[in-house]
């Protein structure tokens, strides 16, 4: 059986919203809400676990607020270990409206962290045992930019894999110690972590390619939503198409994406068919509705249909 356990820093409380039209001042009737656990590393685990591998949460949780987060993972059967802080956990509202077909999301900051429940999360992660440890989302306020190259460290001396998905000064602290099994950067995270608006997709292969062989990660996965993406290996460069599927939401297609291209590494895939696995699973992920991310069925189905194994 896969293991993998997550690292969450700044999670949040998803809330959908569907509503006709948005109008400032009146009250906007909306049917039932939909609430799931949300956060880079938490939905890589949802849609692990949907795939049939197992995944140890570790996460931030504080207030009132963290106190339902930790309900909603027991809702939906997730094996968590809290760390408590002092602050609140976040919700973010997502709203759909229907009459434009646009979705409008609001991410807060987050709250304050501390040094000593940074300290927790890194004395956590020298005590996991798993193959790979996922580290996902946003850093939220208080924790130094090279946290994930620390939590990094320490997961390789202890002969853990490790996958970043994360932006800006996080992703370059953690890029310039290196080590990591994977990075999946989008497009635009990945444009300003090179420092270059790069469109070409000749000079983003051979950007990523750079980053693997600077020893930053074995595999650079750029995923360029309807473009499909870029995969870099020591091996050179493959760039793949995206299946062609109706937008519903894009809340969590690129944590869909990261979960799909571990469990496809997990499994024994190939690094290509494992980003095959992945874009399939970021489009399943556009699919569904609100908050719900990726669906198996769906991700088996436009892996099988739209880039059948060679």
């Amino acid at each position: 059986m896969m293991n993998i356990a997550t690292l969450t820093l700044n999670p949040t409380i998803d809330i959908a919203y569907v509503v006709e039209k948005l109008e400032h001042t009146d009250k906007l009737r909306a049917p039932p809400q939909t609430v799931d656990p949300g956060g880079g590393g938490l939905n890589v685990a949802r849609v692990f676990v949907r795939m049939g591998g197992n995944a140890r949460c570790i996460y931030l949780s504080g207030g009132s607020t963290g106190i339902a987060l930790d309900a909603l993972l027991d809702l939906h059967q997730l094996v968590r270990e809290k760390i408590a802080i002092g602050g609140e956990t976040r919700i973010s509202p997502v709203i759909y409206e229907k009459s434009s077909s646009h979705e409008y999301r609001i991410v807060p900051a987050g709250p304050q962290v501390s040094q000593a429940e940074c300290d927790a999360c890194l004395q956590r992660v020298s005590e996991i045992d798993c193959d790979y440890l996922v580290m996902s989302g946003s850093l939220p306020r208080g924790v130094p930019s090279n946290f994930y190259a620390q939590a990094a460290a320490v997961a390789h001396r202890r002969g853990i894999r490790t996958v970043l998905d994360t932006s800006g000064d996080a992703l370059a602290a953690a890029i310039a110690d290196g080590g990591f099994e994977l990075i999946k950067p989008n497009l635009k995270e990945f444009q300003d972590l090179i420092g270059e608006k790069l469109t070409d997709i000749n000079a983003i292969c051979e950007a990523a390619g750079k980053v693997v062989a600077q020893g930053g990660a074995r595999l650079v996965a750029v995923s360029m939503g309807e473009f499909g993406g870029v995969l870099a290996s020591e091996a050179g460069t493959v760039v793949l198409g995206a299946p062609e599927v109706e937008t519903n939401s894009a809340v969590g297609a690129g944590d869909s994406c990261v979960a799909a291209i571990v469990h496809g590494l997990a499994s024994g895939k190939s690094d290509e068919d494992a980003f095959r696995l992945g874009i399939a699973a970021g489009a399943a992920a556009l699919i569904t509705s609100g908050t719900g991310l990726a669906a198996a069925d769906d991700i088996e189905d436009l892996y099988r249909k739209s880039h059948p194994p060679s």
